[in-house]
């Protein structure tokens, strides 16, 4: 296995790891519920599944058993 000829300085290592860091999620108000989710998903809110302020899934419905 190949092995550094020199030994990686402090500096530089922490100047690669400077990029790893955790973020806040990024949050948006829907349209249509006026409800916070995640940017870029789908949200189930009072049994309907939007998706940027449309209906996608409308689980409302009265199942009937025959």
């Amino acid at each position: 296995m190949a092995q550094p000829k020199r030994r990686t300085s402090k500096t530089r290592r922490d100047k690669r790891r400077t990029h790893k860091k955790a973020t806040t999620p990024q949050l948006s108000t829907d349209p249509t519920t006026g409800e916070m989710h995640l940017r870029h998903r789908a949200h189930w809110s009072e049994g309907k599944l939007y998706y940027r302020g449309r209906v996608l899934i409308d689980d409302n419905t009265e199942e009937t058993e025959a």
